[in-house]
């Protein structure tokens, strides 16, 4: 007869013997996933920051959550200096990257897979505009930052303001032009950090939500008008518009609804 108790002390004796591994295990899974990356992309870019810059120069705020007037916005860096501010978006992606300065959404290929995503330019000029009316500083005085680190390869050309990881810190430090007097600095530097929201789990959550709401309603508006089921990215392999991309119903042949790639 099985002796469940000596079964039961043999897995626990195992389990003992690498409980090490639990954790590790646990980090693994956690930098795996979307959050994950994000906050190892955000990792990378503020250790870049604080090697590569003079601190006596150039001074960083990270993870800056500000009020808006329909919820929050949650900017990655922003580095305040005589030469200006330096508002850093990061992206920690892989694939290759298609975008332009105009278009509403750029693309990732990973192989076969294609993926939308939001036009980094646009997402960070939400975050301009927020501290350029929360500052009252005139827009020529903030520069806006994009960042991509992971092993991504940009396929189209990108403005000078968007960079791998090993790019964004000469991009900074090509702006030489002293615009912005000590003193406001200091003053720029009080504000920032009177006028952000506390960084609490509270203060986390409530953006995260409000992130989850935007991203809610945008998936809503990506779903087939006539049977309810997503919309996904196609490419024509016939007729007049051979080559061009499309979204078609997932639920094709069933469904043969397509729209336009805006």
């Amino acid at each position: 007869m099985l002796d469940f108790s000596t079964v039961f002390a043999s897995v626990l004796s195992n389990l003992m013997q690498v409980w090490y591994l639990i954790p590790l295990v646990l980090i693994i899974l956690f930098f795996k996933s979307p959050s994950g990356k994000g906050l190892l992309g955000e990792m990378l870019v503020n250790f870049t920051l604080n090697a590569r810059l003079d601190k006596q120069k150039y001074c960083l705020i990270k993870n800056v959550t500000l009020p808006t007037e329909n919820g929050t916005t949650q900017i990655d860096h922003i580095v305040v200096s005589e030469y200006g501010i330096f508002i850093i978006e990061t992206k920690n992606m892989r694939g290759w990257i298609y975008g332009d300065e105009k278009q509403k959404s750029w693309t990732q290929k990973i192989y076969k897979h294609t993926k939308k995503f939001q036009n980094p330019l646009h997402q960070n000029y939400k975050h301009v505009k927020t501290i350029e009316s929360a500052l009252e500083v005139d827009c020529s005085k903030i520069f806006s930052v994009i960042v991509f680190v992971g092993d991504s390869v940009f396929k189209t050309e990108m403005p000078a303001n968007v960079t791998y990881a090993g790019g964004f810190i000469e991009y900074i430090k090509s702006k030489t032009d002293k615009i912005i007097l000590q003193d406001e600095v200091n003053k720029i530097l009080s504000a920032i950090e009177s006028g952000r929201l506390s960084r609490t789990l509270k203060t986390q959550r409530e953006h995260v939500k409000h992130v989850q709401n935007i991203i809610n309603e945008k998936e809503s508006q990506n779903s087939c008008p006539k049977c309810g089921s997503e919309l996904v990215l196609r490419v024509a392999k016939q007729g007049a518009n051979n080559g061009n991309e499309f979204y078609g119903c997932s639920n094709y042949p069933k469904c043969r609804h397509t729209a336009p790639v805006i």
